[in-house]
This record gives structure tokens, sequence and C-alpha cells, in this order.
């Protein structure tokens, strides 16, 4: 049974310190975001400038939870994590997740609120819907950013970081177009926006959260992404086959378990160098974090003609 680990200590400070960084510029942004809606929104009287304000405001709580999973999953393995802390990732995601599902759920509870006291609510000040096109902008601009960064580093933490935020930008559209219905006399849009707005973020709450909580669950990589790492075992010199190959998720890194068919008739030496070689090229050309071979010996057609 052969195991190694990939060692890219250049390729996993670079993912920190990228992923740091973009989250640090979403701080720093949501707190300007947050301070500006909620203060803008109570003083407009819209319900659905507080509630992105709110939201605005989960995304700090996010933010945090991302910067501490980067940190932790950089950690080597020890004797208490043996595999490595990859899944501080997955965690995180499921806390993202869990967290935008209670953040929706109490806008929407707040908006059907609102919307049964429809009658009693005045229009909203002029004030909310340049306070909404800017946070919808800024949000939009954030989002662009840290999708670009989360690609490039291939973290899905920080890709589900990103769409957290065009979730928010979505939101600020919402929030725009109800602050103006309610300018135009149609009061009942402010909160119907603030519903329309936690509606969003249930969903994206829940994708997240079931994504995460199934990558726990050691969920195995797509059928494509197990096709890919077959096609490079089996291309691999002396691989006469294999059977029996398995996949799950670490962070945004792979674990591979696979039997690895070689002609018995080759020495131990021999068959741990193909092996060997076939690891070595699964670890170069995948995103995959280790590879546990195990060598059975098979009979080849031609060895037999030879005896024959």
């Amino acid at each position: 049974m052969i195991s190694t680990q990939k060692e890219d200590p250049s390729g996993a400070d670079a993912r920190y310190h990228a992923g740091r960084t973009s989250t640090l510029v979403s701080i720093a942004v949501n707190i300007g975001l947050t301070a500006l809606q909620v203060g803008a929104g109570i003083f407009s009287g819209s319900q659905a400038l507080v509630a992105d304000g709110v939201h605005s405001l989960s995304d700090l709580v996010s933010d945090f939870v991302v910067l501490f999973a980067a940190r932790h999953s950089r950690k080597k393995a020890d004797a208490d994590h043996q595999y490595g802390h990859q899944r501080y990732e997955n965690a995180a995601s499921l806390a993202l997740g869990g967290l935008l599902l209670a953040v929706g759920i109490g806008m929407l509870i707040s908006a059907a609120q609102k919307i049964q006291a429809y009658g009693h609510t005045p229009p909203v000040h002029q004030a909310a819907l340049w306070v909404a096109l800017a946070a919808l902008l800024a949000k939009e601009l954030l989002f662009r950013y840290m999708l670009r960064v989360a690609e490039r580093v291939r973290s899905s933490m920080l890709v589900a970081n990103a769409w957290h935020a065009r979730s928010d930008a979505a939101s600020s559209l919402v929030v725009a177009l109800g602050i103006g219905g309610s300018l135009a006399g149609f009061t009942l849009l402010d909160p119907v926006a603030a519903a329309v707005v936690g509606l969003l973020v249930v969903r994206m709450g829940w994708r997240f959260f079931w994504s995460a909580l199934n990558d726990l669950m050691d969920r195995a990589v797509s059928e494509e992404e197990s096709q890919a790492i077959r096609r490079t075992l089996l291309e691999t010199p002396g691989v006469q086959g294999l059977h029996d190959l398995r996949t799950r998720r670490m962070g945004d890194m792979t674990q591979v378990d696979v039997h690895l068919e070689i002609d018995g008739a080759l020495t131990v030496t021999q068959g741990h160098a193909i092996a060997a070689a076939a690891r070595q090229r699964v670890l170069d050309a995948h995103n995959v974090l280790d590879v546990m071979t195990h060598v059975d010996p098979v009979t080849v057609a031609g060895a037999l003609d030879v005896a024959a």
C-alpha cells in the first residue's frame, strides 16, 4: 500500500494570502455598507434597506468565518488529524450556509409582519434609493473581484463567499426596485422587496449548506473528474488495469484510493516503481491531496503466450 501527500507549500501559501487579502477587502466594504444601509434605512423608513444592511452585517460574520477556516486549514497533519485540516474549509462552507439560512428566515418573518400591516406604512425617503443603488454597485464590483481571486487559487470556500457577495448584489437590485416602487406610491413594494431578499438569501444558504454537508459525508468527485483520474492512471506504463477507484473531498482537494493491476511476473521493486509513477502522475495532473494505491498482481496475456 503506497500513500503520499502532495507537498506544495508555495501554492498553499499563495492560496492563503490571496484569500486573506480578498476577504479583508470584503470586510472593509461590508463594514461601510452595513453602517450606511442601516442608518439610511432607519432615516428613510425603508425596511428593505434595513434588511439589506442586516444582510451586509451577516457578510461580516461570514468573512470572519472564512478567515478562521483559511488559517486553520493550512495546518499540517498531526497526531489527531492525520489526513490534515483541509476540511475546515468544508465546515466553514457549512457554517456560511447555516448563517445565510438563519438570516433569510429572519428577513422573511420581518417582511411578512410589515406586509400584514399594509396601509399603515408611509412611503420611504428618496435618499434610500440612492443608497440602494450605491450598495448595488459596490457589491457587484466586490463579487467580480472576489470571484476572480477564488478561481485563480481554486478555492471552493472563496467561491462560496464570492457568490455570497453576488447574492447581496441581487438583493440590492431588488431593494432598489422596491424603494423605487414605494417612491412611486406603491408602498407595499418595500416590504415585498425585503421578502424577496429573504428568499434569495434562504436559497443561497441552502445550496451552500447542502453541498458542504455532502462533502463532509465523503462525497465523491464528479464522474468527469473521476474518469480523468482513471485515464491518468491507465496511461502510466506498466499499469495493466485498475479497479475500486474511490474518491472523496478534502476541502478543495481530493483523496484517491485505487487498486492497480500490475504484471505479477515483475519483482516487488518493479511493481512498486510502477505504482509510484502512477501516483505521481495523478498528483501532478489533478487537484489531488493524497493517493493510496494497492498493487494487485495479474497475469499478462503476452506472458502466457511466451510460456506456451
